[in-house]
C-alpha cells in the first residue's frame, strides 16, 4: 500500500503562514543539503495531493518555474501527477491534475490503495488537519524555519482531538531549517 507523506513549512511557534499570509519559509534561502534531503524524500513519490486553496497558488507558481529553485525540483513538481481534494471544484483547471471530492478519508484511502509510489501533500492548514484527524498520515515532515510570527495560520489549527506521534528522525540544515520527521504513535 502507498504511504502518505505530509511536508509542512512552519515557524518555530507553529505557524505555516505569518499574519500577513506569507508562508513560513519565505525569505529563508535553502541550501544544497536541504535540497538533497527533499530529493530523497520525493524519490518514492509519484503523486502530489493538494487542497484547493494550496493548489491555486502552488500549481501556477511552480509552472512559472521559480528562478531560485533547482531545475530538477521544478521539473519533478511540474511533471508529477496531482490530485486536488476539493468540495468546490468539479474539474481541474490545471494540466496533469485531477480533482477528487467526497469524503476525505475515502478519497485518500482509495489513492493509497492504488498501485504506484507514495503520495505527498504540501501543507495547507485545513487539509493537513483533516488528514491528521482521519489518521491518514504515515510520515509527517515539519520543516521548522528559524522564525517566529506570534500569529497567523497555525499548522494544527483545525484539530479537534489530541494526536500522538513519535519522532522518527531530525536533521538540521545549513540554512537554519530543521526537519522533524514524525510517524503515528503506535498504540
Amino acid at each position: 500500500m502507498r504511504k502518505l507523506k505530509v511536508q509542512v513549512q512552519t515557524s518555530i511557534d507553529g505557524y505555516m503562514a505569518a499574519p500577513d499570509g506569507q508562508p513560513g519559509g519565505t525569505g529563508i534561502p535553502w541550501t544544497e543539503d536541504i535540497y538533497a534531503y527533499v530529493d530523497a524524500l520525493n524519490a518514492s513519490v509519484d503523486c502530489i495531493v493538494l487542497g484547493r486553496t494550496t493548489a491555486e497558488g502552488f500549481i501556477p507558481g511552480w509552472a512559472d518555474e521559480p528562478g531560485d529553485e533547482p531545475q530538477a525540483l521544478v521539473d519533478w513538481i511540474n511533471e508529477t501527477p496531482k490530485v486536488v481534494i476539493s468540495t468546490t471544484l468539479a474539474t481541474s483547471p490545471w494540466e496533469n491534475t485531477v480533482v477528487a471530492g467526497g469524503d476525505i478519508a475515502d478519497t485518500v484511502n482509495e489513492l493509497k490503495a492504488q498501485p504506484g509510489g507514495d503520495l505527498i501533500t504540501y501543507g495547507g492548514g485545513t487539509l493537513v488537519s483533516s488528514l491528521l484527524v482521519n489518521d491518514l498520515v504515515d510520515d509527517l515532515y515539519l520543516f521548522v524555519n528559524p522564525a517566529a510570527y506570534g500569529g497567523g495560520m497555525p499548522v494544527f489549527g483545525e484539530l479537534d482531538a489530541s494526536l500522538r506521534y513519535r519522532l522518527a528522525g531530525a536533521q538540521a540544515f545549513d540554512c537554519g531549517i530543521t526537519v522533524l520527521h514524525y510517524q503515528p504513535h503506535a498504540a
